[in-house]
């Protein structure tokens, strides 16, 4: 693909916009942070393209490209703001969404009661339509055009302007689908319509049902975020002064990018864009230096997210959710925590600490921002015990201590705590929530954190790095190079992705491998098509072919990679195999050479992958000792008020080591050192964070 030489990553969070930019041409990175606005994003987009701009002494001339990681979609989810919404299903099936799944969050033990989220259709906005297809596709009564019209004039007349559309077994002809389309375009022009023929293309009706109408709820707020930022993108003139479009690519949830004018058209698919991103960036960090089984956790001012990541792979699933809504989209397995920096402490009616979710996010933002903020939050412990400095962005946002220390002051008060005990307490809290969170990714998945290193960025990513090494064991912890801009590095290492899925049920020893070559084939021309219109010629396609197998009588199914080349016989057995190889791995054991567990293929997926540049991962020289790097001191507290050395991280060097207590601080983020921990600064300038000695100090 034809590029100017400098790429943008612009990762768009609660409180903060990250904002990285290379130069393909000299390898050059530059970053910045610019605040967030959350009445209008595009202004923080702007901003910080200006800033990067100004850094590297270009013009918007210069620009090749800008891929950016968005919140759009979550946010109105989790906001539970999803209204004056239609639902169009087949005849008998209004009720699907009613009754759900028979599932219940943490299980039934963890609360006396439970009550299911509410629908995210009322019943009387859900019309039924006449006509039914088999689970083949073939059809058994044809599609009753007088009740699509009716429909369509209902929700015409109560100015119902969303509608998803699902048709029992649609996945295996989307013809009836289409047809509703077409007669609601016709009658009702102005209606946003997702079909989920298109959205997702699997059997399993909720869930399909719910994946489509979260496409159809979130699609006209993305198309019209993506499409103002792309118009005022074009501010960005050229040499000449004559405005041009500039590529703009959208991360998606599946660890891939997509132009801005084609994700208007897949929405759903943006809903964890922004951890995505996070995971890919780390996930290339830590490959570069040499480890292979690792955590990230992203800590930003709302949340954290964290991830698994073995050997440059962040995991994938199928099986996520956005607030209360099941999506069955591609994404990177990523659980969130209500633990940010701008996470709210608070007490509970029996009088105890609790922290999150709730959030202060940017506006108001912590107590110490001076906005208008009224409730203590982790950013405010954090300062006012000395493991941040009095100020963010190196100066540019000086924190107000005071008003820090007042509200802090108010609910140890209330808690009948120490001011002391009540800032470390919130600081505990959140660390325990997000070990749990990290614990939820391996330990309930059986694999075993201590045999992982854990890479924390974001802006709060880091700030307890010491803390979950003696909550969880674990061996070290890295820090990378501006942590509070992974996510938004993460966005120039992804390619351009696209999945597709077609649900084929049959057992392994009865199907034929040619009918899985020609279904394949199909999703595999999908793929070509849409790498062919984002300008990847046919040497830059690549495309990966997995299926989702199981035993007869299972319920769900295990993701296997299908070989390249021709479906064969010899083909088909080797995903059994592996198929196999992954049950006995996730649940420890197999039914390999049993005559009476038969394997069945249930869903065949291809994804379409069209390469992007990677940045080079960085290096830094050789460092002359901790002491050249050391910026004074302060007094922090840990187990007591003790004077705590603060270091530059720009000017440590490689080799470099620290011992606790220490606070090392840069632009975008800050590692408070504990006692009886060292930090080293490895080649590739991030800080390994390791313990030296227990809790009593003892080596």
């Amino acid at each position: 693909m034809e590029s100017r030489k400098i790429r943008i990553g612009i990762d768009t969070g609660g409180t903060f916009t990250d904002i990285v930019a290379v130069d393909d041409e000299t390898g050059a990175i530059v970053t910045t942070k610019t605040p967030s606005t959350p009445s209008d994003p595009a202004e923080g987009f702007l901003t910080g393209i200006e800033k990067v701009l100004e850094k590297l002494g270009e013009s918007g001339d210069s620009i090749g490209a800008v891929s950016h990681g968005t919140t759009v979609a979550t946010n109105k989810l989790l906001e539970g703001k999803v209204e004056n919404l239609g639902f169009i299903t087949t005849e008998g099936y209004e009720h699907v969404l009613e009754i759900a799944r028979q599932s219940v969050p943490d299980g039934y033990g963890n609360s006396y009661f439970w009550v299911k989220p509410d629908r995210i259709v009322p019943a009387d906005r859900v019309k039924t339509v006449g006509g039914r297809l088999s689970f083949d596709g073939s059809e058994i009564r044809p599609l009753d055009e007088g009740s699509v019209r009716a429909a369509a004039q209902f929700f015409k007349d109560h100015g119902i302007k969303t509608i998803g559309v699902c048709l029992m077994h649609s996945y295996a002809d989307p013809s009836h689908e289409e047809r509703v389309r077409d007669i609601l375009d016709e009658m009702f022009p102005e209606a946003t319509v997702s079909i989920s023929s298109q959205v997702l293309r699997e059997y399993r009706e909720y869930e399909r049902s719910i994946t489509t109408l979260v496409d159809a709820a979130v699609k006209p707020n993305i198309r019209n975020y993506v499409n103002n930022i792309a118009n005022r993108l074009r501010e960005f003139s050229t040499a000449d002064g004559e405005s041009r479009d500039i590529p703009f690519y959208v991360m998606k949830s599946n660890g891939g990018v997509l132009s801005a004018k084609e994700v208007v058209h897949q929405p759903i698919t943006t809903v964890l864009s922004g951890p995505a991103a996070g995971a890919l960036g780390a996930a290339l960090i830590a490959d570069a230096a040499g480890v292979d089984q690792v955590l990230t956790c992203d800590g930003g001012g709302t949340s954290t997210d964290v991830t698994v990541v073995v050997r440059g792979e962040p995991a994938l699933t199928t099986e996520g959710r956005v607030g209360n809504y099941p999506s069955k989209i591609p994404m990177i397995d990523v659980v969130t925590v209500g633990a940010g920096g701008g996470s709210i402490a608070w007490m509970t009616p029996e009088r105890t600490l609790r922290v999150g979710p709730q959030s202060a996010g940017a506006d108001p933002g912590p107590l110490c921002y001076g906005k208008g903020g009224s409730d203590p939050t982790i950013t405010d412990a954090h300062v006012l015990l000395g493991r941040i400095p009095p100020h963010l962005l190196g100066g540019e946002i000086p924190l107000d201590t005071e008003l820090a220390r007042k509200g802090l002051e108010q609910l140890a008060s209330e808690l009948n705590l120490r001011f002391e005990e009540c800032a470390v307490g919130i600081l505990e809290v959140s660390a325990w929530n997000q070990a749990n969170a990290l614990r939820q990714i391996t330990v309930k998945r059986g694999l075993d954190v201590r045999d992982f290193t854990l890479v924390t960025f974001g802006g709060s990513g880091s700030l307890l790095a010491c803390k979950l090494i003696d909550i969880l064991g674990l061996k070290d912890v890295l820090v990378p190079l501006d942590p509070g801009n992974v996510s938004a590095f993460g966005l120039l290492t992804v390619d351009v992705r696209n999945d597709y899925v077609q649900t084929h049920v049959g057992r392994h020893d009865r199907l034929q491998a040619s009918e899985l070559q020609e279904l394949f084939d199909t999703l595999a021309g999908s793929a070509e098509i849409a790498l062919a219109e984002e300008g990847f010629d046919e040497t830059q396609r690549r495309y990966a072919r997995t299926a989702d197998l199981r035993y007869m009588g299972q319920a769900f199914e295990v993701r296997v990679p299908v070989g390249e080349g021709a479906i064969t016989a010899e083909s088909m057995d080797a995903a059994a195999e592996a198929f196999h190889d992954a049950h006995r791995e996730l649940y420890g054991y197999d039914f390999r050479g049993d005559p009476a567990q038969h394997v069945e293929w249930v869903n065949l997926r291809v994804s379409g992958i069209g390469p992007i540049q990677r940045p080079a991962a960085r290096t830094v020289a050789s460092g002359s000792g901790a002491s050249s790097a050391r910026t004074g001191s302060r007094q922090a507290y840990f187990d007591s008020w003790v004077d705590t050395t603060v270091f530059d991280r720009a000017r440590l060097g490689a080799g470099d080591t620290i011992d606790g207590p220490a606070v090392i601080e840069e632009f975008s983020s800050t590692v408070p050192i504990h006692p009886g921990f060292s930090a080293r600064i490895d080649t590739h300038g991030n800080i390994r964070i390791s313990k030296t000695s227990d809790s009593n100090g003892a080596k």
